[in-house]
């Protein structure tokens, strides 16, 4: 009958310099202006979107919701 080999415990080794992240060397987001224009993108639920068929018809639904909530639980 053969034995099965056991595991040697690893040894614990600090993370390489490679990937240690200098945040004073740290640049803003080049990209940040480019996407603050760009449409908010969410994902809905199959059974809304039988209802919803485009953008258009769900902002409406949305801006309609919002008109009818209180401006105080805003």
């Amino acid at each position: 009958m053969k034995k099965t080999p056991t595991t040697k415990p690893r040894k614990v080794q600090e993370m390489a310099s490679e990937y240690r992240f200098d945040y004073k060397k740290a640049k803003l987001n080049r990209f940040a202006a480019r996407m603050k224009d760009e449409p908010l993108i969410v994902m809905i639920e199959p059974d809304v979107a039988k209802v919803f068929k485009s953008s258009e018809q769900v902002n409406k639904a949305l801006r309609a919701l919002i008109s009818a909530i209180p401006k105080s639980n805003l």
